[in-house]
């Protein structure tokens, strides 16, 4: 399946840099990095994962299949071999990528996310917005109110509402395929072995206030990536290119500044 794409930066002779999302999201969320990124002089592209963003939607959402969509939409655009960076579901659509065609992938970075099962509340969550009703006329302040009683936490709120699109003479809808995202959630907070080791470097990055990648991790991390290397961002939560967007820059300018061996 071919992704939407957002492709910016005039390009040296530097692999580009490819972004991925986390569930939920969209390449806008990567918006201010790609723009950082490209004014380096790099080509950055940040992708829609399939049923997000302005991708087309479909049932199958396994990591294999998600990752043959980026590696197809690159080979298209003649962005092959690349540096990939993902986050959260972005990043296991990455490694899963890494591992299964480690000749398109020159270098990784993986954002606050681990090659392991997480159950962390998604399903509620897609259920809570199956659940809204939309009307015509509906405001994104009323979407918002409607949706507290099920949803407590106003910033994760005002983030899955960004996929609600509104006005005009049509009905409220959703941008995302959100029943194909319900019915896929085992496989999204899950992890399937296969494939690997993914031996290019390798950065791991996450947030010092997150739960999702733990120093029991490590191990596992670099028995498939054994040039797996770690940061963290003390100040960080989940959403680290977000809640410290200046100091995720300063840990992954480096490493993609790295000249690897010819």
């Amino acid at each position: 399946m071919l992704l939407h794409a957002t492709d910016i930066g005039a390009g040296d002779a530097r692999p580009p840099v490819v972004l991925l999302h986390g569930l939920f999201g969209s390449s806008r969320n990567l918006g201010g990095l790609q723009k950082s990124l490209a004014a380096t002089g790099r080509r950055v592209i940040a992708l829609d994962l399939r049923n997000h963003g302005d991708s087309p939607h479909a049932s199958d959402m396994r990591y294999p299949t998600m990752a043959g969509d980026v590696a197809e939409t690159l080979a298209a655009m003649g962005a092959l071999p690349c540096h990939l960076l993902g986050h959260s579901m972005g990043g296991k659509v990455a490694m899963r990528l890494a591992l299964d065609a480690p000749e398109r992938v020159a270098r990784l970075i993986v954002a606050d996310i681990a090659p392991r099962a997480y159950r962390h509340g998604n399903a509620e969550l897609a259920a809570a917005l199956m659940a809204l009703p939309l009307t015509l006329g509906m405001t994104r302040a009323e979407a918002n109110a409607a949706l507290a009683p099920a949803i407590a936490d106003p910033t994760i709120r005002s983030f899955l509402l960004l996929n609600l699109r509104l006005g005009g003479d049509q009905p409220p809808a959703w941008r995302i395929g959100l029943p194909e995202i319900a019915a896929a959630v085992d496989d999204l907070e899950g992890w399937a072995a296969g494939g690997g080791p993914f031996t290019a470097p390798t950065l791991c990055v996450s947030g010092g206030k997150s739960h999702y990648v733990p120093a029991s991790a490590h191990d596992a991390i670099r028995a498939l990536f054994p040039h797996a290397t770690f940061a963290v961002l003390p100040n960080a939560g989940h959403w680290l290119h977000a809640e410290d967007p200046a100091g995720f820059l300063a840990a992954i300018t480096p490493f993609l500044d790295t000249q690897d061996p010819t």
